[in-house]
C-alpha cells in the first residue's frame, strides 16, 4: 500500500524525481540506477533492491538500457515528499534565519518527520511560499506542481535572462553562486558564449562575471523580453 511507504522509499522517489527533472530533455524522464546510487551514496545492489520493491508497488517503470522512471502514482508520492522538503527549506531560511546553502540536509531530516498539518502550518509561518529558496516550485497538498518553462543557462544565447532556479544543493557551489549574485529572480545579460562548452561572460547589474560551463549547467533561466 502506498500509505505504508517507509521514509527511505519516499526519499528514493523524491530523488528519482529530482534526477528525472534534470534529465527530462535528454531521455523522457528516464534516469540510470548508477546516477541514483551516486546521488544517495549507496551501493548498486541496495538501489536495485529498492527499485524492485518500488516497481512491485506500481511506483516505478524499469526499461533495460534506459533506466527507471516514475509512474503517475510514483510522481504524486514524490511530489508530496518534495512539498514537505521544500516547505522545510523555506521555513529554515525565512523563519529561522539559515542561509540557502545550509538547509538541504536539515530539511531532509525535518521533512521525514513532518505531518501534512505541520507542513501546512510551517508554510503559513514562512509566508505561504510558492518556491523554495533555490527557486524550485512547491507542489500543492495534492501533489500538483507547475513547472516553469525555463532552460539551462548553459544553452542561452546572447541577451537578457532571469534566473528561475538552481539545480545543485552542494553548499560550496551555492555559496559561490550567491557571491556572484546568481540567485533566483536575478536578471542578467549574457554577453558572450565561448564555443565548445567554453566560459560565458555575463553582466549582473553593473558588474561583469565569467563562469564556466559546469556552473551554467546548474542554473535555469527564462528569457526576458
Amino acid at each position: 500500500m502506498v500509505e505504508d511507504l517507509s521514509p527511505t522509499m519516499r526519499d528514493y522517489l523524491a530523488e528519482i524525481y529530482r534526477l528525472s527533472d534534470r534529465n527530462s530533455e535528454a531521455d523522457q524522464y528516464f534516469v540510470s540506477t548508477s546516477m541514483l546510487a551516486d546521488l544517495l551514496d549507496v551501493s548498486a545492489p541496495a538501489v536495485n533492491r529498492m527499485v524492485t520493491r518500488l516497481k512491485e508497488l506500481g511506483l516505478l517503470e524499469h526499461e533495460p538500457y534506459r533506466g527507471i522512471r516514475l509512474t503517475d502514482a510514483g510522481s504524486r508520492e514524490a511530489l508530496k515528499e518534495l512539498r514537505r522538503h521544500r516547505i522545510a527549506e523555506v521555513f529554515l531560511v525565512n523563519v529561522m534565519g539559515f542561509e540557502w546553502h545550509e538547509v538541504h540536509e536539515e530539511a531532509d531530516s525535518m521533512g521525514r518527520a513532518l505531518s501534512d498539518a505541520l507542513a501546512d502550518r510551517m508554510a503559513e509561518m514562512a509566508g505561504s511560499p510558492t518556491h523554495c529558496p533555490h527557486g524550485e516550485p512547491i507542489p500543492d497538498a495534492d501533489g500538483n506542481i507547475r513547472i516553469p518553462e525555463d532552460f539551462l543557462l548553459a544553452d542561452a544565447e546572447s541577451g537578457r535572462v532571469r534566473i528561475t532556479r538552481v539545480l545543485t544543493r552542494e553548499a560550496d557551489r551555492l555559496e559561490y553562486m550567491a557571491a556572484l549574485g546568481l540567485t533566483p529572480g536575478t536578471e542578467l545579460e549574457v554577453l558572450h558564449v565561448a564555443p565548445f562548452h567554453g566560459p560565458m561572460q555575463l553582466r549582473v547589474g553593473s558588474e561583469y562575471r565569467i563562469i564556466g560551463y559546469n556552473l551554467a549547467e546548474l542554473i535555469r533561466v527564462q528569457a526576458v523580453k
